[in-house]
């Protein structure tokens, strides 16, 4: 399955150039089944990582750009009154696929925002006293503007919380974007994708990452990490317990992604900052002086002790 894995990622960065880490790390998330919040600009390529990932994986994918009027409905679909059988048929919304890439989910209501991440927590949706289970793999994709707040909807902690990670691609470096201006004149990258994997390679793949063993010292250093955010006096609000479990979800996936069937402190601290740093909440003393909880996660990986070579198998 390595040899699969790396197939994958070198299949989508023939589209996406010089973004292996951030195609990595997508990956990850998926094979964790956990959700990600793409923070940047437009035009970096996020709708194309997205679409590209749903063609490698063998997904089902939707997109929807949100706006002010987009509804719950929209999302979570509707019932409409059948007079043949005096019943209501449900009409399945945006949701009902395996990667929904939510563009632009700030710029939108909170009623409909909740009725998205309400989804994304319990991968079911009730409409009408009826509940309706969402596709297996379900993996949410949005993306926010961080620039332009004009007319937008900021999502509250609680809401982030329910990201698996949070991601910024940035933009390419020069050698990346000068082999994609010439590229991109000739063809189209998406298209040239190939399907590597399917339902069930890929659920394959998710429940061996599951699999993959933690012993008691990293369980207990994790919780150590938690600790300090909690404590820490830059920090208003630390990470929840769904942040620690997030967290070793996703250290089990990158040591899968590296080939290995045990995680180590390594993987812990690899993933720490993406998992973390949007689910923590600086004090008013910070924030005045510019601190990022990006550098806080940090401070925190170096001042928290990693358990030794015996604690591990």
């Amino acid at each position: 399955m390595r040899e699969l894995i790396g197939n994958i990622c070198n299949e989508i960065s023939g589209v996406i150039i010089g973004k292996d880490e951030i195609i990595r790390k997508v990956l990850m998330a998926i094979l964790a089944q956990g959700h990600v919040l793409l923070e940047d600009v437009p035009g970096v390529g996020k709708t194309t990582l997205a679409m590209a990932f749903a063609k490698t994986l063998g997904l089902n994918t939707r997109r929807v750009q949100f706006t002010s009027d987009t509804l719950p409905s929209d999302i979570t679909g509707f019932s409409v009154y059948n007079r043949e059988t005096g019943a209501l048929d449900y009409k399945p919304g945006a949701i009902m696929t395996n990667l929904l890439l939510a563009d632009e989910l700030n710029r939108t209501s909170s009623k409909t925002q909740s009725a998205l991440l309400e989804a994304m927590e319990e991968k079911r949706v009730t409409v009408d006293g009826k509940t309706y289970q969402l596709p297996e793999p379900f993996v949410v994709l949005a993306t926010q503007n961080p620039v332009g707040s004009a007319g937008t909807q900021l999502l509250p902690t609680s809401q982030l919380d329910r990201f698996l990670m949070c991601l910024t691609m940035g933009y390419p470096d020069r050698r990346s974007e000068v082999s994609l201006l010439k590229d991109r004149h000739h063809s189209d990258p998406i298209s040239d994708c190939r399907r590597l994997t399917d339902e069930k390679t890929l659920a394959r793949l998710i429940r061996e990452a599951g699999d993959v063993y933690v012993h008691d010292s990293l369980y207990d250093y994790t919780a150590r990490l938690l600790e300090k955010t909690r404590s820490h006096p830059d920090l208003q609000l630390g990470v929840s317990p769904r942040g620690g479990l997030a967290l070793i979800r996703t250290a089990k996936a990158n040591a899968y992604v590296d080939g290995r069937d045990f995680i180590t402190p390594v993987d812990i601290c690899a993933v720490f900052t993406d998992v973390c740093a949007h689910r923590v909440v600086l004090s008013q003393k910070a924030r005045l002086r510019g601190a990022s909880a990006a550098a806080l996660m940090d401070v925190i990986l170096q001042q928290t002790k990693k358990p030794g070579p015996s604690g591990m198998v």
